[in-house]
């Protein structure tokens, strides 16, 4: 096999990435340069890009275990060689015995942290359904293949890069208090870079989906396995949850933004119609001529931030159970309209903003890859636990970490998430309901060519990451890795500050801002964006952001 090309995951400030990996055939960027290897060398066997995709969801669910997994769900956003366009949903479900106040005490108040920690955080795991689907419909390569890589990193044991070492070891409190059975590997008192971990319960479940497929993971062993765990748990997955759960294919969400067309994930994911709200909001300004520094570009980005979030937490959830005007929300009057109190003058409280009039009768811890295969399919991929771990639980005897999912429905009207997202109705928890994410896998065409493959993880903030980081592209002509190491900033209508990162707005741009009505609150990293830009007569670039262990894997 010829030698595959990597670009590792930078060490320094953010912003000090400036060139990404440059390929001629094929690419992923992932979270792990193991997952990102795995996923090249199917592409490297003659395998396309979903069956890459599976190959990394399986390897991520090993090296990357607080958000890669096969124990939580996501979305997939294909776009194949002919131009056709397919998305999977693969979100997790409520079990049935879920109900709307199963979070709150008798009084009607939220009880602390039971959607996050905890066996009933935990939605039906959609993740192995969703790989089996994709197959299906588009894979190549023997199925074995695609999940041999991830059970030799469970069986012969793979080394921590420092930062999943650190993960490993600051969460090792809540893995005890939390767990029935807790893995050896949670229990060592201090991981270190280099050394090597076993996961030998993860490589016999691994191995049963890899002979028995679906059934490998929804039915027999396993499945016995997490009902026995929820049992110790106090949790509600039964088996009929398990059996049940099916992925589902879905119409991507499109639009056109100037020379571009966005293509992305339709509800249950809030990510597709925001990042194209957003886009829209801003088409009519000449965001281009603006300073992307300048007082007047973040106060734009900002306010139409505020308005699209808004929307969010009232117009977004499962549409399978909820009729979410999508027509509506994307129409250019109505967006228009949304902005029409715009003025570059001043900020416009949080609490003046509500959501939309559209007239409807009776919405941190992910993960995302970009795959180009050597046929120009792509694939957009973004698959999460929720929180770091999820709910912090492991099913004894599989290996897997469970999701705390649950937390991303509305478990009070008007109550906050984990990521300080408020919701309604909409996204209320009924029985076998999906829960609205922020998911946002998205792939980008140009003069109907491929031209991007993007998204990011990071909860709230992975919409906003992925807007700025299309914005950095083509309208400041950054690179790709420029434009994902690019520091960036984020509001999301309530709390009501823009959060930013370090070096992204200039002090004196920052007191302006002050003066018009903003506030602002520094913060830790903002989205972690994995992104795969074309170029012309030179193949593709990857952005490999060093906010991680992102790595960039190509030939």
């Amino acid at each position: 096999m010829a030698l595959l090309l990597f670009i590792f995951p930078g060490c320094g400030k953010l912003g000090d990435q400036t060139t990404g990996l440059i390929t001629g055939e094929a690419m992923v960027v992932s979270a792990h340069p193991l997952a990102s290897a795995a996923g090249a060398n199917m592409m490297k066997n003659g395998g396309n890009a979903v069956d890459a995709a599976i190959a990394v969801q399986f390897a991520l669910a090993v090296v990357y275990p607080s958000a890669g997994n096969i124990g939580g769900g996501g979305f997939m956003v294909i776009r194949q060689s002919d131009g056709s366009l397919h998305s999977l949903d693969y979100r997790e479900k409520a079990p049935m015995q879920a109900h709307r106040k199963m979070y709150q005490n008798k009084n009607g108040d939220v009880i602390n942290d039971l959607s996050i920690l905890g066996h009933l955080a935990a939605g039906v795991p959609g993740s192995v359904d969703g790989m089996v689907r994709a197959y299906e419909q588009f894979g190549t390569l023997p199925w074995r293949d695609l999940i041999q890589p991830a059970i030799d990193l469970a069986e012969k044991g793979f080394p921590l890069t420092e930062r999943e070492a650190s993960k490993l070891n600051d969460n090792r409190a809540e893995f005890i208090s939390t767990n029935t059975v807790t893995p050896r590997f949670l229990l060592d008192e201090r991981w270190a870079a280099g050394d090597l971990v076993y996961m030998k319960n993860l490589a016999n479940t691994l191995k049963r989906i890899r002979d028995h497929g679906r059934s490998g993971f929804y039915e027999g062993e396993t499945a016995d396995l997490i009902i026995s765990e929820m049992k110790r748990g106090n949790g509600i997955i039964n088996h009929d949850d398990l059996r049940r759960y099916e992925s589902k294919w879905r119409e991507p969400v499109t639009a056109n933004y100037r020379k571009l067309r966005i293509i992305s994930m339709g509800p249950p994911s809030s990510g597709g119609i925001a990042l194209i709200q957003l886009l829209k909001m801003i088409e009519n300004y000449e965001v281009d001529t603006m300073d992307w520094k300048s007082e007047n570009y973040v106060h734009l980005l900002v306010e139409a931030e505020k308005r699209v979030y808004a929307d969010r937490a009232v117009w977004l959830g499962d549409a399978d159970y909820f009729p979410v005007p999508v027509e509506q929300l994307l129409d250019d009057g109505y967006l228009h309209r949304r902005m029409a109190d715009f003025s570059f003058n001043h900020a416009i409280s949080s609490d003046s903003i509500s959501e939309g009039n559209t007239q409807l009768e009776e919405s941190v811890e992910t993960t995302h890859f970009s795959i180009v295969d050597p046929w120009g399919n792509a694939a957009s991929v973004t698959t999460t636990l929720n929180g770091s771990f999820g709910a912090k639980v492991v099913v004894g005897g599989a290996g897997f970490f469970l999701n705390n999912e649950m937390d991303d429905f509305s478990i009070k009207s008007g109550f906050p998430n984990m990521f300080g997202l408020v919701g309604s109705d909409a996204n209320a928890i009924e029985p076998g309901k999906r829960m609205l994410s922020s998911m946002t896998p998205a792939i980008i065409e140009k003069n109907d060519s491929l031209y991007m493959v993007i998204g990011s993880p990071g909860g709230s903030r992975i919409i906003t990451s992925v807007f700025q980081c299309l914005l950095n592209v083509t309208a400041f002509k950054m690179n790709m890795q420029e434009s994902v190491s690019a520091p960036r900033f984020h509001h999301q209508w309530k709390p009501d500050r823009i959060y930013v990162e370090p070096g992204r707005i200039p002090e004196i741009t920052k007191q302006h801002l002050v003066e018009m009505g903003h506030i602002f609150e520094e913060t830790g990293s903002i989205g972690s964006v994995n992104a795969i830009l074309m170029i012309p007569g030179k193949g593709m670039e990857g952005g490999a952001d060093p906010r991680g262990d992102n790595t960039a894997s190509g030939f």
